[in-house]
């Protein structure tokens, strides 16, 4: 049994990490600035946004790795450093978390290719498989436990990305991002990926959303898989709060209070991994975990607890023409 499969055997949840993006642009990460590149040049600084994760209590915390696929790194004439910079940003995370104290799974981040498939775009499901594969070989070698595949919007590319981690010998985990009106920018909705990951021959250990448009929206979208039935474990990693311009920067507003909330409902719902992403920082983690260890279970909630402890939905509809967490379909799918 692989780390993961293992933990979540032994645990009713586990929490992962937070934000990457956030955490190295408050350490000078520049706008347009390949991030990957400092798992070369300033590890130091990586190191830091690794602990932090695991000093606020995650048991899963993601590799800086997430544009290190050839497609993105070709932008800064990097597609020849692939293995290199996912080597290494892999090998510096089992470091931190071989040095934890306990158990502390390193999933090794895999983003979209930022290309689109044929025939509206030019990229095709065996280029695509390559390039996951690259990466995949890259964060095997430096030690991670499983690949995380996040924020994908298409099926095309969640497909490729699996037979990428067949081709790797590796398990993974896969999470889309539903950021139009409950659905993917390709147009998957909940239940569409619930059954993508059931069709799927390599299907991921577990599966979820994960950054999109704030933590109510996440938390319909989830609330939509798990209204499915599915058994197998769901993932939510939602942004501190809603992006707004403040004097020159991006600031989230979700409060750790927020996230405190948001993680307790994401428990009470069934959610099997909880995190946070974009925004979402050491001391929201730290919120996080002390509500998820203090707070006992409760009911599942339903979407007017959502609204009234995260606020409102960005819009009315979850994407799927019907209320995909009603109690009548979360009756369906709730086990006793």
């Amino acid at each position: 049994m692989d780390a993961l499969s293992r933990l979540l055997s032994e645990r009713e949840w586990l929490m992962a990490d937070g934000a990457t993006g956030t955490n190295l642009f408050n350490m000078g990460l520049s706008s347009g600035e390949p991030p990957e590149f400092w798992n070369v040049d300033r590890p130091d600084n990586i190191r830091t946004l690794y602990r932090g994760s695991v000093d606020a209590g995650s048991d899963i915390f993601l590799t800086n790795t997430f544009g290190g696929n050839a497609s993105r790194l070709k932008l800064h004439n990097a597609q020849d450093r692939v293995h290199e910079l996912n080597r290494i940003g892999a090998a510096l995370a089992r470091e931190i978390a071989d040095t934890a104290g306990h158990k502390v799974i390193v999933a090794g981040s895999v983003g979209p290719t930022g290309e689109i498939f044929e025939p509206m775009g030019s990229l095709t499901h065996a280029l695509a498989v390559e390039m996951f594969h690259e990466q995949a070989e890259g964060l095997k070698a430096g030690g991670a436990d499983v690949l995380w595949v996040e924020t994908i919007s298409a099926a095309e590319e969640f497909k490729a990305a699996a037979e990428a981690a067949a081709l790797a010998g590796m398990p993974w985990c896969g999470t889309m991002s539903f950021d139009t009106a409950g659905r993917t920018m390709m147009g998957i909705t909940s239940s569409g990926l619930v059954d993508l990951v059931e069709k799927l021959p390599n299907p991921p250990i577990a599966f979820g959303a994960n950054c999109g448009v704030g933590a109510s929206d996440l938390m319909r979208t989830v609330m939509g898989f798990i209204s499915t039935g599915t058994e197998r474990p769901v993932i939510a990693k939602g942004n501190a709060g809603i992006p707004k311009y403040h004097e020159g920067h991006i600031h989230y507003d979700g409060t750790p209070d927020l996230m405190a909330e948001y993680a307790v409902l994401a428990r009470d719902a069934g959610v099997r991994i909880i995190g946070g992403c974009c925004g979402t920082m050491p001391e929201h983690l730290k919120a996080m975990r002390a509500a998820l260890e203090s707070r006992p279970k409760g009911p599942r909630p339903t979407l007017d607890d959502v609204v009234a402890k995260l606020g409102a939905f960005s819009s009315a509809s979850d994407g799927t023409g019907d209320d995909a967490a009603s109690p009548r379909r979360e009756r369906r799918g709730r086990r006793g």
